[in-house]
């Protein structure tokens, strides 16, 4: 099957979205980890309208690319001047990329109101426009903007902004479903309309989700003669997004037979794609299909029961060909499968019917009805598991701890925290303050802690949850309920979460803490697995 160019336009559609800003330096990081996945375009920027797309453009010089080719983006030239003094194409030309994408008008709509020229000027402008950039490009693409709705009102025009287009020189017609309100059938039909119309052109797609069909909508148009996609890193965009490279290449890949990575790279897929939420400071969406945390997690026990056996009866393809991992969650929905998974990693031979098996099983539905969370935290249950196991290591002891808050008139509200512990036959009582009454315990105990354990310095508290549970299993509700506490912890190389649960939000916070605490020592220590026969 033909190959299928990934034009990449996170680092300019992408940060239209609400809540991004990218530095230049967050620009050319994301860009040379789309290099290493191998796409065949990056799109920098439009290096006429803001200086930090210019210092991309010269800071990405500094950097070879191997699979890459790095695109500028810009419009066809203002009506009010000819396209030899348009500033926006002399930025063009003036920053030194050898791929040029030009966006021009093709519903005459836009063309009456938004642009306020005749159907005949626009025509000029796409015209001037790319004859002007041809001669100083290797490759040039025309984004037909809001192709789609323009077919669908006049579709005579539309072709002819097309075809104006292919005469002025342009490699790639890209049609864009710029407004996302089209639906796969239509794509598929206007898709097959234009390729009779504009015989041995190569059509590209570039799709918004306003409608939640941009990854349906690209791949019908590839079905239908597409040979570019455009699309964003995680879905990424103005408003809803733009269509999802992560969900629309491994489709191209493995579903479709069209090949549009270099070959082994399909497997840097979820690491690339929590890379890029990272440095756009988005915390990852876990149900994002094939890259997200949940896409490949089982809950219910006759869904991991039939997992154990062939992971085909309940996932679509192997998560491994996307980089990701299969992960089985403990609940109260949970089987005797789903505990033995969790024990293969670290006991193998664990036989189901072992009476540790359902002793587990049973503490974890008792506790899930209070309300705890296993399937969030992961790293309580492990440490749950490993004391059923009979791990009974204990790194230090609580004696009491106590916590004051204090508020004077005019003076911000001050939390303080006094801690005392037994670590390692040594008591340590320290005080702290914090930024609250979680903050000041965690700093107590550290205080008390890091000196007999001093890798805790590196680690960090990442995220922090609370929720009032009404209704678990107790007769009071409202300020009396019981709450929930999810601490996500981190270090250098892992993160974790860990769950507490009271009626008292300082206790649930003390639990999560401790339990975070524990966990790093516990997977930090040689010595830490129990001795259990056999196993």
């Amino acid at each position: 099957m033909k190959p299928v160019a990934i034009y990449d336009t996170s680092l300019r559609d992408g940060t239209q979205a609400e809540e991004i800003n990218l530095t230049p330096e967050d620009k050319v990081r994301i860009a040379v980890k789309l290099d290493e996945l191998g796409v065949a375009y990056i799109e920098g920027g439009w290096p006429g309208s803001n200086p930090t797309d210019k210092r991309f453009f010269k800071d990405i010089k500094n950097y070879e690319l191997k699979h890459a080719q790095v695109a500028a983006f810009g419009s066809t030239h203002n009506p009010k001047s000819g396209a030899e003094n348009d500033a926006n194409l002399k930025a063009l030309l003036a920053c030194e990329a050898q791929v040029l994408t030009i966006f021009g008008k093709t519903w005459d709509l836009h063309v009456k109101d938004a642009l306020r020229v005749t159907n005949e000027r626009n025509l000029g402008l796409i015209t001037d426009s790319l004859r002007y950039l041809k001669p100083h490009c290797r490759e040039l693409f025309f984004d037909a903007e809001h192709f789609f709705d323009g077919f669908k009102a006049n579709r005579d025009y539309a072709l002819a902004c097309l075809k104006t287009a292919q005469a002025a020189g342009a490699d790639v017609l890209v049609l864009c479903d710029t407004n996302g309100g089209s639906l796969p059938d239509e794509i598929g039909e206007i898709m097959d309309a234009v390729a009779g119309a504009l015989p041995g052109a190569r059509l590209g797609i570039h799709c918004h989700n306003d409608s939640e069909l941009a990854v349906a909508n690209t791949l019908t148009a590839v079905a239908h003669g597409a040979v570019q996609v455009q699309g964003t890193v995680n879905g990424i965009g103005e408003r809803c997004g733009n269509a999802n490279l992560c969900s629309i290449i491994p489709a191209l890949e493995l579903k479709m037979d069209r090949p549009c990575l270099p070959a082994g790279k399909l497997a840097l897929l979820t690491q690339i794609s929590h890379f890029v939420s990272e440095v756009c400071n988005l915390r990852p969406f876990f149900r994002q299909p094939f890259v997200g945390r949940s896409a490949f997690a089982h809950k219910g026990g006759i869904h991991v029961s039939a997992v154990v056996r062939n992971p085909k009866t309940y996932e679509h393809i192997d998560p491994k060909a996307v980089g990701n991992i299969q992960r089985v969650l403990l609940s109260d929905l949970s089987g005797r499968s789903n505990i033995l998974f969790m024990a293969s990693k670290y006991f193998p031979k664990l036989d189901k019917e072992d009476p540790c098996v359902e002793t587990l099983l049973s503490e974890v539905k008792e506790r899930e009805a209070l309300g705890y969370e296993y399937s969030t935290a992961e790293a309580s249950f492990i440490l749950l598991f490993f004391r059923t196991m009979g791990w009974s290591k204990r790194y230090f002891e609580l004696i009491n701890f106590r916590v004051l808050d204090e508020k004077r008139r005019q003076t911000e509200l001050t939390s303080e925290a006094t801690v005392m512990i037994k670590v390692r036959g040594q008591t340590y009582h320290t005080a702290a303050c914090g930024v609250g009454p979680v903050n000041a315990l965690d700093n107590a105990l550290r205080k008390a802690l890091e000196e007999a354990y001093p890798s805790l310095k590196e680690m960090r508290l990442i995220d922090f949850k609370v929720r009032v549970l009404s209704g678990y299993m107790r007769d009071t509700g409202g300020t009396a309920s019981n709450v929930r506490v999810l601490i996500e912890s981190g270090d250098s190389k892992d993160k974790w979460t860990t769950v507490g649960l009271s009626p008292n939000v300082i206790d649930a916070s003390w639990q999560a803490l401790v339990d975070s605490i524990t966990y790093k020592l516990f997977k930090d220590d040689p010595q830490k697995w129990p001795q259990k026969a056999d196993l």
